[in-house]
């Protein structure tokens, strides 16, 4: 491993050729041939983990390395497995809530009952928490230990929680699984362990009766999942025999939490060394109140997933999604007053639907006033053993699309998908062994861009005009505004963007058509994951974008008439926005335009 990383470090003080993954992939074939190895030894991905330690654990032989920073810089860079996931400016976490009884029996859904409803054992997500108990802190410490070790980094974490529907659950519930979020966060941060540390948490686990075996978990779970497969139990019928489980049982019991307990985690959080700078929780239309809002926001919440599906009332109807175009409507007017950033789920190819249908329903989505959501994730149907659709497959009453039909409109929905929306993905994590029917292409999405690009098509949608990883530099950005108009107010997506039309950040600004305060619901940059308070070389954060972004929009919400403007903050970005003269208010922070 040394040699390598010796070779490596060599190469970077040269300077003689340009370092790449490719340059590194062939170096290590050469490592491989030399040791006449007919698997490799020395990989990427153990690399970084290797010179991490050395770094922490023997300073002598680092320093005889002679690793200055510029080029510890570009050796990071070089080995950071995966750069993508943090591309978007901050390191992602999933976790995945404990399985539960749903209020709700969509035709098409998963209904596997080791996991919460319509999601799949086999998906990565889940596997990693039911590796861990389905344990919250668990869950997010595991994967920032990952993502440490492949070289990313991870003082802004983005929160996102999924899970069949997250209203559905207790409040004692919700408050225990957000404050250990937090308390992850901040114990991986260098605190210390605030309450028990993660062997410990294993152990209360397992004294309970717990296991992380998926072989065993199977076992124990074979006999109810196959009466759910063939119908002669429903999921929540199961999930309540499951749930009785003596383990289960034991767990609830000290799985709960105070809204006080979840504060203190918050209050640390804002000067910690890894700050929350994002939360999102999933949910149905049907679900979104004003004091459900309120609830969402007191725990931190800066983002709603809400599953829409489709804004036709027949399509809903025989799909048995029980939610009315007018329950959706409220949701978007709720979500959009209360400062939240709108993510919703939309599904092509459900029962009773067409390809041009489809076309049209997303075109109404994205054009309709009363919608126009912020992110879409954009799935296709498909069809696993443990969904319902299975009788209707069978009969012929619902098909797959043909793949260039699946394409073809992708292309469509994609093309029209305006300049504040981004899709932000096109597939479920599903494992194509589970698929019984229906698209199990993983690179479905390339596949999509690809013949935009081919094609020449003038794109909008802000993900593919993302810059991700590539280099920006300031003085080539210019700030364009976007306005547009919602039947509870005006907005303005303001965005900085390269000549040839790239993003590399943006603010939303809503101004409610009553009321006299603006709502700043997101500002987010671009480009390589910088450290707080550090500036990534090349990379566009930390070099006063977000704050332009800001000072624009509250002087277009002074122009506007508006006496003041506040922001819907994560935890983690509070001192932000102090520092940009936003005072605290109750549950967002105000800044006065007088």
């Amino acid at each position: 491993m040394e040699e390598a990383l010796l070779e490596i470090i060599g190469a970077l003080k040269a300077g003689d050729e340009p370092l790449d993954a490719a340059w590194l992939d062939r170096l290590l074939r050469k490592i491989s041939r030399a040791k006449h190895e007919s698997t490799r030894s020395v990989t990427k991905r153990k690399l970084l983990p290797y010179y991490l330690a050395i770094k922490a654990h023997d300073e002598e032989r680092w320093r005889s390395w002679g690793i200055d920073e510029a080029i510890e810089h570009e050796l990071l860079r070089l080995l950071k497995v995966k750069p993508r996931r943090t591309a978007s400016g901050v390191a992602t976490i999933t976790v995945i809530t404990k399985p539960w009884p749903c209020s709700s029996d969509c035709l098409y859904c998963p209904n596997d009952v080791r996991m919460p409803k319509s999601y799949l054992a086999d998906e990565p997500a889940c596997q990693r928490a039911e590796r861990n108990y389905f344990d919250p802190y668990l869950q997010v410490r595991s994967r920032l230990v990952a993502l440490r070790e492949m070289g990313h980094v991870t003082d802004k974490v983005e929160l996102i929680i999924l899970g069949g529907t997250w209203s559905d659950y207790p409040r004692s519930y919700q408050l225990w699984f957000v404050r250990e979020l937090f308390r992850a966060v901040n114990d991986f941060g260098g605190r210390g362990y605030a309450g028990d540390s993660p062997e410990e948490r294993d152990r209360r686990y397992r004294v309970c009766g717990f296991t992380h075996d998926a072989t065993e978990l199977e076992r124990r779970t074979a006999d109810v999942q196959q009466a759910v497969n063939a119908g002669e139990l429903s999921y929540n019928e199961a999930i309540t025999r499951l749930g009785r489980r003596e383990e289960w049982a034991l767990a609830a019991s000290w799985q709960t939490a105070t809204i006080q307990e979840l504060e203190r985690e918050h209050l640390y959080n804002e000067d910690a060394a890894h700050r929350v700078v994002g939360l999102t929780i999933e949910t149905r239309p049907d679900l979104i109140t004003r004091d459900s809002a309120r609830e969402m926001r007191e725990l931190g919440c800066t983002k709603i997933q809400m599953g829409i599906q489709s804004l036709d009332r027949h399509i809903l109807e025989i799909n048995h999604r029980h939610v009315s175009i007018e329950q959706i409507e409220e949701a978007f007017s709720a979500l959009r007053l209360a400062g939240f950033k709108i993510q919703v789920h939309f599904m092509a190819n459900l029962l009773g639907s067409t390809p041009e249908a489809d076309a049209a329903d997303y075109l109404r989505l994205v054009s309709d006033e009363r919608f126009l959501p912020d992110e879409v994730k954009l799935y296709p149907c498909c069809l696993v053993e443990s969904s319902r659709l299975g009788a209707c497959y069978e009969s012929g009453a619902w098909q797959p699309y043909g793949e260039d039909e699946l394409v073809d409109l992708l292309v469509a929905d994609t093309l029209a998908t305006p300049a504040y929306t981004r899709i932000s993905r096109m597939i479920r994590d599903i494992s194509s062994t589970d698929i019984v029917a229906g698209n199990k292409k993983t690179n479905l999405r390339q596949m999509v861009e690809a013949r935009i690009t081919s094609a020449g098509a003038d794109v909008r949608e802000i993900r593919m005009r993302e810059v991700a990883t590539s280099d920006v530099a300031p003085s080539d950005l210019r700030l364009d505004c976007v306005s547009y108009h919602t039947t509870v107010s005006d907005e303005r997506f303001l965005q900085w963007v390269t000549p040839e039309g790239r993003i590399a950040g943006f603010l939303r600004l809503s101004l409610p058509l009553t009321g006299t305060e603006a709502m700043i619901r997101e500002v987010h940059v671009y480009g390589r994951v910088a450290g707080l308070g550090a500036s990534e070389r090349g990379g566009a954060q930390h070099v006063g974008l977000g704050r332009a972004l800001v000072e624009d929009a509250c002087c277009r919400a002074r122009e506007a008439g508006f006496a003041a403007i506040n922001v819907i903050s994560a935890i983690g970005t509070r001192n932000y926005y102090r520092g940009l003269g936003f005072d605290d208010a109750g549950l967002y922070q105000r800044r006065s335009l007088a």
